[in-house]
């Protein structure tokens, strides 16, 4: 589709794309509508042909993970095309054994991942990637998106560097943004998180926004107490951290009590062995 109804009035998506490419509007902040049936459509810009709108309300109101992954790759294209990059979908690499989800370089790819992943198969594309020199940006959807408690199947998708910290990568293809959470830190034996978050528009602003992002980190505060509670608590209901700890502490002959404050209070990296277990 080559045209939309904007403010009551046809556009052009060549026009449109033209005003994005030198700045003069943000890439679909406009509420554009299909002229046939009202319905929202997005601008879609593209080095190998004419921009275009592209229906997204057909997804109803909660997107399935194929549409989901779908428009996600096709905004964030789109966002990249606009900032300067010749950004292409769905293509192959490492003698086919590999296809980039969005690649915007010879030298970097994007990879949004919104089913669920093993181990194995994330490790085997990621060094795919690096055998063949191409930096992989892993950005998740919905199922993997990161709350207060942690998850096992989540420390994959974790990456690390000296402006954010350990850092998590989210989409959101429904409101057109992705998410950045950062500084991200684990309690010392609970499964619990603290982070920070930055919300980007899929656009080519936000995109250079996103890439010079330096925060102010916060330094978060830890209650020793409820931690050794915790640990107490764990080793009452024979969890299996409890009985871990529980047994080396009898082997040690010794108990919580037993164990210094400050163990307590040091945050680790997300999936970090825990601070007591270190120690005995």
């Amino acid at each position: 589709m080559y045209a939309a109804m904007l403010n009551k009035k046809i556009v052009l998506a060549v026009s449109e794309a033209y005003l994005v490419n030198k700045e003069q509007k943000k890439l679909n902040w406009d509420n554009y509508r299909c002229p046939h049936c009202n319905k929202k459509v997005i601008l879609i810009v593209s080095e190998q042909k004419a921009a275009f709108f592209k229906h997204i309300s057909s997804y109803g109101s909660a997107l399935g993970e194929k549409e989901e992954h779908h428009l996600s790759k096709m905004l964030l294209k789109s966002a990249l095309t606009a900032a300067g990059f010749n950004a292409q979908v769905e293509i192959p690499l490492a003698d086919g054994q590999l296809r980039a989800d969005v690649l915007a370089s010879k030298k970097l790819a994007f990879e949004v991942q919104c089913a669920p992943l093993s181990t194995a198969e994330f490790n085997h594309r990621h060094n795919l990637y690096k055998t063949i020199g191409v930096m992989d940006i892993w950005i998740v959807g919905q199922r993997h998106y990161l709350k207060r408690n942690l998850k096992h199947t989540q420390l994959i998708f974790f990456r690390k560097n000296k402006k954010w910290g350990n850092y998590y990568l989210e989409v959101n293809p429904k409101r057109n943004y992705f998410c950045l959470k950062y500084n991200v830190l684990q309690e010392p034996l609970t499964k619990k998180l603290v982070y920070q978050t930055k919300y980007f528009a899929l656009d080519e602003v936000d995109l250079r926004t996103f890439w010079n992002f330096r925060p102010l980190k916060r330094k978060y505060v830890l209650q020793k107490a409820s931690q050794r509670e915790y640990l107490i608590k764990q080793i009452r209901q024979k969890s299996k951290l409890g009985l871990r700890i529980g047994q080396m502490l009898y082997e040690r002959k010794m108990t919580v009590t037993d164990l210094p404050d400050s163990l307590f209070q040091v945050w680790r990296d997300p999936g970090e062995e825990d601070s007591v277990t270190k120690f005995l």
